[in-house]
């Protein structure tokens, strides 16, 4: 087992967001943005391979160039109903750490580099768990919550 690495602070993490950019995607209603630089590629939806007993918010594998990615459903993540896949539905695959791991999102929206002062840190709430958010950013007319991608699949990257 190795040594957790220390966490980066939040307001730190939205920094260097802010700095490089974020991709942003929709689930539902809400948007969120992950860092633009821990994106590998987007990929239209394909049927997975479901793995017995995985966390139910793991839909199954895809061979990716003859790497086996585990696909994670982020409305189930975050609690939301399952939705059936559309046009728009979309696989982010992602960098976290040493493993590559893909996110299904309602759809994806644009790269954007946000100023330092659209960015507000996250709320502090009691009884909600936060700590894949980093902060919330204004863009135009909509909030965008900012996700710490370490945080949010450390349940699938162990």
């Amino acid at each position: 087992m190795r040594a957790a690495e220390p966490a980066i602070p939040a307001a730190e993490l939205a920094a260097q967001m802010a700095q490089t950019g974020i991709l942003t995607f929709r689930l539902d209603t809400e948007h969120y943005g992950i860092d633009i630089l821990k994106v590998q590629e987007i990929r239209s939806y394909e049927p997975v391979t479901r793995i017995p007993q995985a966390d139910p918010a793991v839909r199954g594998v895809i061979n990716l160039r003859g790497a086996i990615v585990p696909i994670v459903d982020l409305r189930l993540r975050f609690g939301l109903p399952q939705a059936d896949c559309d046009r728009f539905t979309a696989v982010i695959i992602v960098n976290v750490g040493a493993k590559v791991i893909g996110m299904v999102v309602d759809g994806v929206s644009e790269v954007v580099t946000l100023a330092a002062e659209q960015v507000q840190p996250r709320p502090d709430m009691a009884a909600v768990d936060l700590s894949c958010i980093t902060g919330l950013a204004t863009l135009q007319d909509r909030m965008v919550m900012l996700l710490d991608l370490e945080a949010l699949l450390a349940h699938v990257a162990q």
